[in-house]
């Protein structure tokens, strides 16, 4: 198998569009005239802050969903998520009858704890950071022979994400550099196997924050990589890469920058300033490295994801406040 195989095919990306079209919304694609004229070409904002569940990740969830077996769908599923994930997988088996139960870690923001219990799934919030979260998810999907669906790995919930990329090519089928937020590589990899099996010549460019750097470390050393748990903004993007996670960003990115905790904190502000947008620190991640010049695009124009929204509102209020 080739390094590339690891990615799901624009085949596999265009019958999960197909899937789950009627449980997502076909997201904007909006010019932002202020980043356009900082980096001296048009870029443009993929705003998944606005999809269903408030982050892209409903949408592989419902693909990962879908295609389980009717005998899978009875025994329930159990994820592990640092909020947006177990979102998405509470609105998917809410919409397919599937039992569900989310282990997160016990900093998961709020806003992101209340939204999976609206859609009626289950919480473990025992666990102090994602990867205990993940470790005591996949023991218990173990135990009680459940399906597991990790936030980051598998064909379908890859695919899902692939569509993304789908819907940027169709309304932007010029583009010549896509900008993603990166925690474990789950968004990158999906939407490079429709890119790189579409228009190989754009390049994909990954942003994190410096406390949630997995992938950077992993892909610099060329080994599975764990990080401390700290505080972050971006806390969407935190955890460890693991070896499928590797060979998936080895495959996905030609590039990947990092930003600083108060970069993440000054794009949040000014997404909010310039364009009137809700984001949470890990979708802002690629404005934060555009406007710092961290991230300097070659070829235009630029689609960047704003991967999610979902931030606790006194936690929104007070930095636009002081930034």
């Amino acid at each position: 198998m080739s390094r590339r195989d690891i990615l799901p095919t624009p085949r596999e990306v265009r019958e999960a569009a197909a899937r789950i079209a009627g449980g997502i919304t076909r997201t904007p694609l909006m010019r932002s005239p202020a980043l356009s004229a900082l980096v001296g070409g048009d870029v443009y904002l993929k705003l998944e802050n606005r999809q269903v569940g408030g982050s892209f990740k409903v949408r592989g969830a419902l693909n990962a969903l879908h295609m389980l077996s009717a005998d899978e769908r009875a025994r329930g599923v159990v994820a592990s998520s640092a909020g947006n994930h177990g979102l998405g997988i509470a609105l998917a088996a809410k919409a397919l009858g599937v039992d569900a139960l989310v282990f997160v870690p016990s900093t998961a923001p709020q806003v992101k704890l209340a939204g999976i219990v609206a859609h009626g799934a289950r919480i473990d919030a025992s666990e102090p950071d994602y990867d205990a979260a993940e470790r005591a998810a996949r023991a218990h999907a173990r135990e009680t022979d459940a399906t597991f669906l990790g936030p980051c790995t598998g064909r379908p919930l890859l695919a899902g994400a692939g569509t993304v990329a789908l819907e940027i090519m169709e309304d932007l089928p010029n583009v010549g550099t896509v900008i993603v937020c990166v925690g474990g590589g789950g968004l990158v990899s999906g939407m490079a196997g429709f890119i790189r099996g579409t228009a190989s010549g754009v390049r994909i460019i990954g942003a994190q924050g410096i406390r949630t750097n997995a992938m950077t470390l992993a892909l610099a050393s060329g080994r599975a990589t764990d990080i401390p748990s700290l505080p972050t903004l971006a806390d969407g993007l935190a955890g460890l890469v693991d070896d499928e996670m590797l060979a998936q960003g080895q495959a996905a990115l030609d590039a990947i920058v990092t930003v600083e905790e108060e970069e993440i904190a000054d794009a949040i502000a000014w997404l909010h300033r310039e364009h009137g947008l809700v984001v949470e620190g890990s979708g802002a991640v690629g404005v934060a490295a555009l406007r710092t010049g961290r991230l300097k695009p070659q070829a235009f124009p630029v689609a960047m994801t704003i991967s999610g929204g979902n931030i606790d509102p006194a936690k929104h209020d007070a930095l636009v406040s002081t930034h």
